[in-house]
């Protein structure tokens, strides 16, 4: 298995994270359910940290009006590092494992936090393709 870089390593270390998380990881997802689950985790865990593109999920964030965590991180100072897609016990269950680096509003910069976002698969779309809704854990 790979080590992972250190810390501070910045972007130079991102694709070491990656082959980590895929040896230690097997995929066991179909390729089309897979980067559909890394694009909405992605998107899901940037609008959780920076605020951007909260309102593409209501139900996860809440209704607009309610009260809800002010973005810790500028979107220009958050990447995420590595990211897998995985089922999660069942087909219908996938949990997306996310590696990141952000420096917070009070210029604390960290790297290699962890996030998991768990995903439940609904009924397909109109165009096909199956939908996956995020679900607070």
């Amino acid at each position: 298995m790979l080590a992972p870089p250190p810390h501070g390593e910045g972007t130079a270390g991102d694709r070491a994270i990656q082959q980590t998380l895929d040896a230690a990881w097997p995929a066991d997802l179909d390729s089309v359910d897979e980067r559909q689950l890394l694009t909405a985790g992605r998107a899901l865990l940037r609008a959780d940290a920076t605020g951007v593109g909260r309102d593409r999920w209501p139900a996860y964030f809440g209704a607009a009006g309610q009260e809800i965590a002010p973005p810790a991180f500028a979107p220009a100072r958050f990447r995420i590092q590595a990211a897998l897609a995985r089922q999660d016990g069942a087909r219908d269950r996938a949990v997306v494992h996310l590696v990141w680096a952000g420096t917070d509003r009070g210029g604390t910069h960290t790297d290699g936090r962890i996030t998991d976002l768990h995903f439940t698969r609904t009924t397909p779309t109109k165009e096909g393709k199956p939908a996956w809704i995020p679900q607070r854990t």
